[in-house]
């Protein structure tokens, strides 16, 4: 019988469960939520539904669904996807308008049962006309109930910043997204839980944040 899980790393937890069972050498500890109680116990028992598939990578709004305090997002690049309608638009005849009911609702929802949204965008000065357009149509992330700041990247110089952008939940769990060299998404990530690689994040980004601007103030 096989289990796929977070491995654990935190000292403390090992040292408990090695008081009731000795850890070898060559075995780790995986983590499972509560929820996956009735499935484990389906395979022990063998009533499991035989070729039956898993979700995959949990989505954003499973992971939003499942924060309970906290929700942060850090974007370091000066140009996303210049192929968005809204962008080209914009370019066209400055024109702000974007499509936000869908974000509105989805963090809208999040921030009423108590979730703190911010957002920390990093980038280069003179900002590029992605990041012109951006700071345009931020009325969006303001009226879902996120908090935004801006930071530029000469101020940023000093501090010790992951090499991909991410969401964090409850300073407990990130997600990492990758980005073609375009700007466009790849749609890959990664997900890191382990408690000391997670702090190293928390500390980076609260320090940005310190520095940053907030959206009403920043004129790019």
């Amino acid at each position: 019988m096989y289990f796929q899980g977070r491995t654990v790393t935190d000292p403390a937890v090992l040292d408990r469960i090695a008081q009731d069972s000795p850890i070898a050498a060559d075995e780790s500890v995986v983590w499972h939520p509560a929820r996956m109680a009735p499935i484990v116990m389906d395979a022990v028992s063998g009533t499991y539904e035989r070729n039956k598939q898993g979700p995959g990578l949990p989505s954003f709004e499973r992971m939003l669904e499942n924060a309970e305090r906290s929700a942060v997002h850090l974007e370091m690049r000066d140009t996303y996807d210049t192929t968005d309608p809204g962008f080209l638009k914009w370019q066209e005849d400055g024109s702000t308008d974007y499509e936000w009911d869908d974000w509105v609702e989805l963090i809208g929802a999040a921030v009423a049962r108590g979730v703190k949204m911010r957002r920390l965008r990093i980038v280069a000065e003179p900002v590029s006309d992605y990041i012109r357009w951006e700071h345009a149509i931020s009325y969006g992330n303001v009226k879902a109930g996120e908090e935004l700041r801006w930071l530029p990247r000469r101020q940023a110089y000093d501090l010790m910043l992951p090499g991909a952008d991410f969401w964090m939940f409850d300073q407990r769990i990130v997600r990492y997204n990758f980005n073609a060299g375009d700007g466009r998404s790849l749609r890959q990530y990664e997900h890191v839980s382990d408690p000391r690689r997670v702090a190293q994040v928390v500390g980076a980004f609260e320090m940005a944040w310190e520095r940053a601007i907030p959206h009403e103030d920043y004129r790019p």
